[in-house]
């Protein structure tokens, strides 16, 4: 069953619209990004992101979108059904 995750972006200072366009591209196997916003508060960026399943979305939060330039800190917010 696909998962999907709200990844909470701290970016380095002056770069959260290089980041934001950077993770508009992102490609990661067996995921895809549903939205990217740049926000204002304690983070820079949001995103969300639908992944396979629950590994294969802390892979690529892990291996690619903390690896990109600019990227200080993640904070992951799994979305569930409460039904």
């Amino acid at each position: 069953m696909a998962v999907r995750g709200y990844v909470l972006i701290e970016s380095e200072v002056g770069k959260a619209k290089m980041v934001r366009s950077s993770l508009a591209s992102f490609s990661y196997p067996g995921t895809k990004v549903l939205n990217v916003d740049t926000v204002t508060g304690p983070y820079d960026v949001i995103m969300l992101v639908e992944a396979d399943n629950l590994d294969t979305l802390g892979n690529a939060i892990t291996e690619a979108i903390q690896q990109e330039a600019g990227v200080q800190r993640t904070t992951t917010c799994l979305a569930v059904s409460l039904g």
